[in-house]
């Protein structure tokens, strides 16, 4: 709120900001800046490939994780086009909308399933109806933890699902959260690609959250060999900046910086929820760098009013209602936030 700007926590951005590595990383590949990212970008790929534990040939770096769906959409509709088949992509709503913005772009039909109502988690038993009534190809995109929730879905239920689909059944497995996931029963959908669970999965992740670089625009897609040579021919050529590639490394390095970043997220989430129950605003479990909570009153009042008060909340989630999406920024914007919101509640505006 200072400088009379306001407080973004509105897009899960990491207010904690890039690590002081990445940005020397940057500043010193200036003077390279004429060539193209070749060498960065494939170094890389094999740090990437490092840390999870998978080939080179396994990764297809993506111009952040967006563009990984988009390629991803992109190839299946194709090999559709080429057998003389049908398209479709299944979501659950609310979650992450880039695919089905990308989807509606290209003209590829879209099939919502909205959460269950209990808990707002999947509709597992719909999901898959929606696929085994569809004749053609189907694409089920999956968010988990899922956004704008912030909860996790069953792994032995997903896990299983998975791996009894059929072979017109492909999913697409967003992970952009996952080094915030504490739960022990949580299981990455990269050990699932390693364990040869299915040909038909593919694993994407981002650099925008935990490593702060959400301006950098690196992100990556994890599968089977074949999986990522048919989906790199619908990338773009030299789609790694050059400024992205190295800060990502450099990020990757820095430990000390990768451990802060989630203590301070952490830290912020305990100091919402504390006051939440305190108010006796309920909210679902985050395991992401935002929480989803109750607001008693119009929603779009409160995000108005928020934003007269300095910050910005999230927007709306149909069908869901009577939720806000608040991303979880340092430890003193979070104070900056409570300080609001325990106005709002001598206000009786939540």
């Amino acid at each position: 709120m200072q400088n009379n700007k306001c407080l973004e926590l509105n897009a899960n951005e990491n207010s904690l900001g890039m690590s002081a590595s990445a940005k020397q990383a940057i500043t010193d590949s200036l003077g390279a800046g004429f060539r193209y990212p070749d060498n960065p970008r494939a170094a890389l790929i094999s740090k990437i490939a490092t840390i999870h534990g998978v080939a080179e040939n396994q990764i297809s770096l993506g111009n952040g994780s967006t563009e990984n769906i988009r390629a991803t959409l992109q190839m299946l509709q194709y090999k559709a086009l080429k057998e003389g088949r049908q398209f479709q992509m299944v979501i659950p709503v609310p979650t992450f909308d880039c695919a089905e913005m990308y989807a509606n772009a290209i003209g590829v039909p879209v099939v919502k399933i909205p959460l269950t109502a209990e808990n707002y988690d999947y509709n597992f038993d719909e999901l898959q109806k929606a696929a085994d009534d569809f004749d053609g190809i189907s694409l089920l995109y999956i968010c988990n933890p899922n956004n704008p929730t912030g909860i996790i879905t069953s792994t032995s239920r997903l896990k299983a699902w998975i791996s009894k689909a059929p072979d017109n059944h492909y999913f697409l497995l967003d992970q952009a959260y996952l080094e915030y996931v504490s739960d022990p029963s949580f299981e990455s959908g990269i050990e699932w690609v390693k364990q040869g669970l299915s040909d038909k999965l593919i694993v994407i992740h981002t650099f925008s959250k935990l490593c702060a670089l959400a301006g950098m625009r690196v992100g990556y897609a994890i599968s089977n060999p074949q999986a990522i040579e048919t989906v790199e021919a619908f990338m773009s050529m030299d789609n790694t900046n050059l400024s992205g590639a190295v800060a990502a490394i450099a990020t990757l390095n820095d430990a000390e910086f990768l451990a802060l970043s989630l203590r301070n997220t952490n830290q912020s989430r305990q100091m919402i929820e504390t006051v939440l129950d305190d108010l006796g605003l309920r909210y679902l479990p985050s395991q992401t760098n935002f929480i989803f909570h109750e607001i008693k009153g119009d929603l779009k009042t409160y995000i108005d009013r928020m934003r007269d008060h300095g910050i910005k909340v999230g927007r709306e989630f149909p069908p869901v209602t009577g939720f806000n999406r608040l991303t979880l920024g340092t430890p003193d914007e979070m104070a900056a936030f409570i300080k609001v919101l325990k106005l709002f509640r001598e206000k009786d505006w939540v």
